[in-house]
């Protein structure tokens, strides 16, 4: 991707977005007709053999608000967020609490994590070396320290390579020279273990929206949508753009917000529960374009992971204050019609 935002430096994002935020902009992201191939293909086919996986397309968000399903080996993937409240140091000096993380870790194929903080240039190595104690294969990715105040972050997408590749030349932090985000979101890029001409690829970013002032959030939500324009727009043709984080604001807020929530047809998957641990708030949300991304397949939610771990109330704060919220998806990619698409043959 070139380092897109330095692509999108948000378009040198002065001009750009301002032009974006007072009305342009939102044409880019109009349906496509029901018999275009989705961008980046040249052709479908039903996958040789493979059979489609259902639903229709553009099938509309089932959420679920306590435990995810046990993850299997058919044909899906399972995407998470992850806000890990201040993990730095203390959780990872903590065995109770950083193995627990390994395990909730382990309920996903890919992870975007928000909220590292440390100085440890060592700490997610640590971690996901904890994660494949158990003999699972996955990798991650981190992002630099970013943030506006002394207490810097970092992002990270840890993923089950067994599953899931990544293209480690796709990664970027997004370029803001006049900072209108307090944290820059990490983007990278990513496909499933499948047969090439029909792996489902993706490309991720990774957001923690500041939640005060409200203006300020306001403000960021904003430029989260020309975020996710851009990254669409510059994405070497992918279509199935996945914005993934903590928003601060839930689903009806992200629905109503005036520059966000009028990107046509993107839409939280997440709705209707609570993602803290407290169960009073949803700040956590995946993002998507559902007449794109039809490899969506109707499920998601949020993992409450003090049940399956019998954890009180009080340990599973100890973990994190914010539960994760995922979402599945085919490892087939799908064309506008449902079908598994085929990049290698000529149209049928």
């Amino acid at each position: 991707m070139q380092r897109m935002l330095s692509l999108v430096t948000l378009a040198g994002m002065g001009a750009a977005v301002w032009m974006f935020l007072s009305g342009g902009g939102l044409n880019q992201l109009a349906v496509p007709p029901a018999d275009q191939p989705a961008a980046g293909t040249s052709a479908w086919n039903n996958g040789a053999g493979y059979q489609p996986v259902t639903p229709a397309p553009a099938v509309q968000p089932t959420t679920a608000g306590v435990a995810a399903p046990p993850l299997g080996d058919g044909p899906t993937i399972r995407i998470a967020s992850f806000n890990i409240e201040v993990f730095g140091k203390s959780k990872a000096e903590d065995t109770r609490v950083f193995y627990t993380l390994a395990e909730i870790i382990r309920q996903f194929h890919v992870v975007a994590i928000q909220e590292i903080r440390t100085q440890d240039d060592y700490h997610m190595a640590n971690f996901v070396q904890l994660v494949n104690s158990t003999g699972r294969k996955y990798d991650y990715v981190v992002g630099p320290r970013i943030g506006n105040s002394t207490s810097t972050e970092q992002y990270a997408f840890v993923f089950d390579t067994e599953r899931i590749m990544i293209d480690r030349t796709s990664v970027f932090t997004v370029g803001d020279p006049d900072n209108m985000m307090s944290r820059e979101p990490l983007v990278a890029s990513f496909a499933t273990r499948m047969p090439p001409d029909s792996a489902f690829t993706f490309t991720l970013v990774n957001v923690h929206i500041q939640p005060e002032p409200v203006a300020a959030r306001d403000l960021e939500l904003a430029a989260m949508a020309e975020v996710y324009r851009e990254v669409r727009r510059t994405g070497r043709g992918e279509d199935d753009i996945i914005m993934l984080g903590d928003f601060n604001a839930d689903d009806k807020k992200i629905l109503a917000h005036p520059r966000l929530g009028k990107l046509p047809f993107v839409t939280p998957l997440v709705r209707g529960v609570f993602s803290n641990v407290r169960q009073s708030e949803l700040y956590d949300n995946l993002i998507v374009h559902l007449p794109s991304t039809t490899e969506y397949v109707g499920r998601s939610g949020v993992y409450n992971f003090a049940q399956p771990l019998n954890l009180s109330p009080a340990q599973a704060e100890q973990v994190s204050d914010h539960f994760p919220v995922w979402a599945e998806f085919s490892a087939f990619e799908r064309d506008y019609t449902g079908r598994i698409a085929s990049r290698g043959t000529n149209a049928r």
